[in-house]
């Protein structure tokens, strides 16, 4: 059974059963039966530690990256303003979206647990793999899960890296979970963890931002790959099935016409180039 300890924060809660993805929209999904005219503007949020997807910048409200950028597109083809905005870090993303104080969340794992404050867009806006990191001076064997049984690994509270592993992490190994990426990774180059769990590309811009290139790296094959999913809050006023059709429609033309690749590739270049302070 697994151990789970937190630091500066919650654990999540264990997974409901599983559930039919039943809040994909399509095209035809809903009749205009509200107005959504009063909705005059949304507001998203996300994870602020997960560039190039989104970043925090220095004293400022918003947030920035390849999903920001996105929600600029999808706000021009539904013509509503979308600002995509830091409100903590990651947990608290979650919980005010959970509340409907922010509308949207810009980038989410599917998770059942998550279904049951938020609904679905499909397709997948974007897809990222997550994988072991270990310490440069204690790496040891990884090749499949069970290789992190009897080990102490960190994450960051309320992440999750696909129910089926978060099925398996809850039942099988020890997880540490603590309030941000910087403070598991200098836990694991301090020597204070075995291995840390997170996404590769978002991984391994903090591995740079921190100087650790040469004291912790990423191992394959990776834990999983999970599709980036625009969510909607179950609170959010401006839930109607006229808005979320519009969205449905609209996210879908920006994937047909590649969008999402491009608004990654552009926020690749601008992180590389010269990354903010985070």
């Amino acid at each position: 059974m697994t151990r789970f300890l937190t630091i500066k924060g919650t654990i999540t809660k264990s997974l409901a059963p599983a559930l039919v993805l039943g809040a994909l929209f399509g095209s035809h999904a809903f009749a205009a039966t509200e107005d959504s005219a009063s909705c005059t503007s949304l507001r998203a949020t996300g994870n602020p530690e997960y560039p190039p997807f989104l970043w925090q910048v220095e004293n400022s409200s918003l947030l920035h990256g390849a999903v920001a950028n996105l929600m600029s597109e999808l706000s021009k083809k539904i013509q509503i303003p979308i600002e995509t905005v830091y409100v903590g870090p990651w947990s608290r993303s979650q919980q005010e979206v959970r509340s409907g104080r922010v509308d949207l969340m810009a980038g989410a794992f599917y998770t059942s647990e998550r279904a049951d404050y938020m609904e679905y867009f499909s397709p997948a806006m974007m897809f990222t793999k997550s994988v072991v990191w270990q310490s440069a001076v204690a790496k040891f064997h990884y090749s499949s899960w069970p290789d992190l049984k009897g080990r102490w690994g960190v994450t960051v509270i309320n992440n999750s890296f696909g129910q089926e592993f978060d099925a398996y992490a809850k039942q099988n190994l020890n997880l540490l979970t603590v309030a941000s990426l910087e403070q598991a990774l200098s836990m694991l180059g301090a020597g204070r963890a075995d291995f840390v769990l997170y996404e590769k590309n978002p991984g391994a811009a903090y591995v740079q931002k921190m100087g650790l290139e040469n004291v912790v790296s990423a191992v394959e094959p990776a834990i999983s790959s999970e599709g980036l999913f625009l969510t909607i809050s179950k609170e959010s006023p401006c839930n109607t099935p006229e808005l979320k059709s519009k969205i449905a429609i609209a996210l879908r033309e920006l994937v047909d016409e590649s969008v999402p690749q491009d608004v990654l590739m552009d926020a690749l270049t601008e992180w590389r180039e010269g990354p903010s302070k985070l």
